[in-house]
């Protein structure tokens, strides 16, 4: 009996359980830093808030193109060699993290004058935490494809709460503006979430061949391709509503799509261990179906429950999570919340082929993408056309992801 007891214990502290648990703190934690934001700068500043919080998301899909590289061949090398592999990702992070982050000091003005923002010194303290922001993709990259899921939980954790103590902190206390400490707070958080960081021996590292970093280099690059079709679905009607709308509707709409995204980010929790899972199944010579459709069934149950919520009581959440003031979103907070849940398991279909090196589906999100931006762009009378347009696109790439499936494995 003793004996069952801690068998039983043990297996609630399984790594990959801990990290899911981390993962949903992870999450609640930005979205209370988000709420808190919401309350306490109102609509209109929350808009500016919440395009420097769309740019961390932004940046995060880029800098998870090294993150994924990383997991998916951390595994493929051995001993001296997996330090070689690991130094070489770190330097091309730092390298296209000091470019991106160039460009958009650079652009500050620009920028701001698109998003008609009131401030560009925020997109320029945004723009110095960039590289930074890359290296510790990397170093989460290495913990993934290693499994080692509790350091990988940790620097999550170390970001999440740093981002929202420290940004609550510059506010009550610094007397600047208040986008450009949300930016300042964003800047820190970075520092924290690289611990913990592996140390290599770099003394007479052993070469990759020319085969193998060509391999690299291709994988990278259709992530780094779908990566960007990412960028476009999920943060792409954020940036244009915030273009075309005035900052009272574009905070109101920032609400909506922080609520629907609550879909997205539980897919994300179950992406991270799909990968390395479909990895190692697959060089094992077993069937990885099972594994799909395991996440598929639970991000299903979970994204539906969120859509029934909204569906049901909209005017409560929105009253309890953000206040009166965002009330006027409710009436389509189920269909963006609909619409996330259907791009999220669109996502689970790209991630699994990505990972068996099948890139089709990148291609048909990619395309989704970019026929989303030109709809909005065209069609954006109400903030409810820019959802039905969202509802109903991306019900059709689900189904073609559906379709790839089936045709690869008729």
């Amino acid at each position: 009996m003793i004996a069952l007891n801690r068998l039983t214990i043990r297996s609630l502290f399984v790594p990959a359980r801990v990290f899911m648990v981390s993962a949903m703190l992870v999450n609640a934690g930005n979205y209370l830093y988000n709420l808190l934001l919401s309350r306490i700068l109102g609509p209109a500043r929350f808009a500016d808030a919440a395009i420097l919080v769309t740019f961390l998301l932004v940046l995060s899909f880029v800098a998870m193109t090294l993150q994924l590289t990383v997991a998916k061949f951390t595994g493929s090398f051995e001993d001296g060699r997996k330090d070689t592999f690991l130094s070489l990702a770190r330097k091309w992070s730092l390298w296209t993290g000091f470019v991106i982050g160039v460009l958009v000091f650079v652009l500050a003005e620009s920028l701001a004058g698109w998003f008609q923002t009131g401030s560009a010194w925020m997109f320029r303290i945004f723009a110095l935490g960039i590289p930074i922001y890359f290296l510790m993709s990397v170093n989460r990259g290495n913990f993934q494809g290693e499994q080692e899921f509790l350091k990988l939980s940790f620097t999550y954790q170390a970001e999440m709460f740093s981002r929202l103590l420290l940004s609550l902190l510059f506010l009550a206390v610094l007397p600047f503006g208040s986008s450009e400490l949300v930016a300042l707070g964003i800047f820190c958080s970075f520092i924290p979430g690289l611990l913990p960081y592996k140390k290599l021996k770099l003394s007479a590292l052993p070469k990759m061949n020319i085969s193998e970093v060509a391999h690299l280099k291709k994988f990278l690059l259709v992530t780094a391709f779908y990566e960007l079709t990412q960028i476009l679905i999920n943060n792409g009607d954020l940036l244009l509503v915030k273009h075309f709308f005035e900052a009272e509707s574009a905070g109101l709409y920032a609400s909506v799509a922080l609520i629907g995204r609550g879909v997205y980010f539980v897919a994300w929790m179950f992406v991270m261990l799909l990968l390395p899972e479909v990895v190692q199944l697959q060089r094992q010579g077993k069937n990885t179906n099972d594994v799909l459709f395991k996440h598929l069934f639970n991000i299903s149950l979970l994204g539906a429950a969120i859509v029934l919520v909204t569906y049901i009581f909209p005017e409560l959440v929105i009253s309890m999570l953000f206040g009166d003031a965002y009330l006027e979103a409710g009436n389509i907070l189920w269909k963006y919340a609909l619409a996330s849940l259907l791009f999220a398991l669109a996502n689970i279909f790209v991630y699994y082929f990505l990972s068996l090196d099948r890139y089709v589906p990148v291609l048909l999100s990619g395309i989704m993408g970019l026929v989303q931006l030109l709809a909005i762009s065209y069609w954006h009378g109400s903030l409810a056309a820019v959802v039905h347009i969202q509802l109903l696109l991306m019900g059709v790439l689900l189904l073609l992801q559906v379709w790839f499936f089936f045709y690869r494995n008729k």
